[in-house]
């Protein structure tokens, strides 16, 4: 539930972002709005279906971005008063205690405290190959939510050029029909899909690379620092010389 609620957010949030996005390509080039203004129906029809298939993935890549802000929160991942609580039951030896609330509060602290505590017991070779394995194993995870962002990013020009190929074939595909004899508004929806589709590609990879960029930074920079509360955590098993 709380995942459909961002993304409706992210939905709700997506429209202006996409309606500036169709403005800012009816407007700024001079191939489409030359003496009189274009309408969004003109846009789209001129984009044609990549046109609209890169509309849609900068939506999508609007919703991810927005759901990662919000889910890859350090705050979230390792909650500080979480993190003072099974500090607590440590100091007092509580580990049992402190499993319990890592199982009633699943995150990316908890997961990966919460294998430490089932091998306390064992040799601290045993209890640190499991928090390592733990750590890997749900920093991956992360990472594949953030990936799609990487997806997008990469996808997008490809399809610009797509379009832009494909509007070309078409303008070429017009000098044949009329042997040669094609005047430019003849051309000029051809044209106007290669130039819009490049566009559009480029209008949703740059901020898309760009946020992907910061979220994985940000999450590299939350993981690292999650992982040194934690080995201080059990610092206390490893044995002295």
């Amino acid at each position: 539930m709380k995942r459909n609620s961002i993304l409706a957010r992210a939905q709700k949030a997506a429209a202006p972002a996409l309606a500036f996005g169709l403005t800012f390509v009816a407007t700024a080039s001079p191939s489409l709005a030359q003496k009189s203004e274009k309408s969004f129906s003109d846009v789209f029809a001129d984009a044609g279906p990549v046109g609209l298939v890169i509309m849609l993935l900068s939506v999508v890549a609007l919703a991810l971005i927005i759901e990662n802000i919000v889910s890859l929160k350090r705050d979230k991942l390792a909650p500080p008063e979480l993190i003072d609580e099974v500090q607590a039951l440590f100091e007092e030896e509580k580990f049992q205690e402190a499993m319990e609330l890592c199982e009633d509060e699943p995150g990316y602290f908890t997961r990966v405290c919460g294998a430490g505590i089932a091998k306390i017991g064992h040799p601290f070779e045993a209890i640190e190959k499991s928090i390592e394995e733990m750590g890997d194993e749900e920093s991956i995870k992360l990472h594949q939510k953030i990936g799609w962002l990487s997806l997008i990013a990469n996808v997008a020009p490809m399809l610009g050029l797509l379009g832009t190929v494909m509007g070309m074939v078409a303008a070429f595909n017009e000098i044949a029909a009329s042997k040669g004899q094609a005047n430019p508004a003849d051309l000029a929806s051809g044209i106007s899909q290669a130039l819009l589709t490049t566009m559009l590609g480029l209008i949703v990879a740059i901020p898309v690379t760009a946020a992907f960029a910061f979220l994985r930074n940000r999450l590299i920079k939350t993981i690292i620092e999650t992982g040194a509360i934690v080995e201080d955590l059990f610092e206390r098993f490893r044995p002295t010389s």
